[in-house]
């Protein structure tokens, strides 16, 4: 699944979008739908046809080529070019990148993973250099079982590439942005019953500790910015997923699990981040919020 192509730079776009901030922002929308076809019932084509965006990042799809284009179908997103990852598995993950300007190629999976639906990149001319943009969805996970191991394992791939991204941003080659549903909280400040969930699954000492390699830690800068974190504040939250059950969305006890991680010169040019929380459970078209980065040109 890849193609090639030259396009003009991705500030060219005319300014139509989000807020008409102008043709010199970019925006990026990562969210995961929990399935395209029930989001698209449920309204979620609708709310990221509203943001406008340069591209969109979605995760959870749930379905094939065919089931995604009719979910797009008669909306502004029909229009945009989409490099979709389905999971081999039907009705399981499936990842894709939704864009104004067509990319100049798509690349799917890692290593073991290639046709699982949880990792797509796509290279977009950026300026005079080069923008990867990943939308990915690490496994949830499940402490103690070959789950957790399987999870473990992808986080493994997740790292080396990362590697490879950011060594080549250091080197002038190219910015690149890791989205998407990574299953994991950070800190405390990224889940609100922390203490509860020590030994959990998502808040695991070993999954933090990917983040504390990508994103530094007191002792040493990251190669990684987490853009949510950077223009969030310090917290608690603000939190992405929250479960259908019970009151757990009345009452803001959610997890800080969706992410847009971008290389440190991309994340020098971010300008806002915003997480789309619905306005009340009845408003909710996903089990996640969308995360809405603004970038200069």
């Amino acid at each position: 699944m890849e193609r090639s192509a030259a396009r003009p730079a991705l500030s060219s776009r005319p300014p139509t979008h989000i807020g008409m901030k102008g043709p010199t922002l970019l925006t990026v929308i990562s969210a995961n739908v929990n399935g395209i076809r029930a989001a698209q019932r449920r309204g979620g084509v609708k709310w990221l046809s509203a943001g406008d965006a340069h591209i969109i990042c979605l995760q959870e799809v749930r379905a094939n080529d065919g089931q995604l284009t009719a979910a797009l179908a008669d909306s502004p997103l029909a229009d945009l070019h989409v490099a979709h990852a389905p999971s081999d598995k039907a009705g399981r993950a499936g990842v894709a990148v939704l864009s104004v300007r067509e990319p100049l190629e798509v690349r799917v999976g890692l290593g073991e993973f290639e046709a699982d639906g949880r990792w797509i990149e796509a290279d977009f001319r950026d300026g005079d250099g080069l923008l990867t943009v990943v939308s990915a969805y690490t496994h949830t996970g499940e402490a103690d079982t070959p789950k957790q191991a399987e999870k473990y394992r992808f986080m493994d791939a997740m790292h080396v590439r990362m590697d490879q991204l950011a060594g080549r941003a250091a080197h002038g080659m190219g910015e690149a942005l890791i989205t998407g549903d990574l299953n994991v909280a950070h800190r405390e400040v990224d889940i609100k019953n922390w203490k509860g969930n020590l030994g959990r699954a998502g808040f695991l000492e070993g999954e933090r500790a990917y983040f504390d390699r990508w994103l530094g830690d007191d002792n040493r800068r990251g190669t990684w910015v987490d853009l949510g974190r950077k223009h969030g504040g310090p917290g608690p939250g603000p939190y992405t997923w929250w479960t259908w059950r019970g009151q757990a969305f009345d009452n803001d006890t959610g997890w800080r699990i969706d992410y847009q991680l971008a290389t440190r010169g991309l994340a020098a040019r971010s300008v806002d981040a915003q997480v789309g929380r619905a306005a009340s459970y009845a408003d909710r078209w996903s089990d996640h919020a969308p995360l809405t980065v603004t970038y200069s040109a």
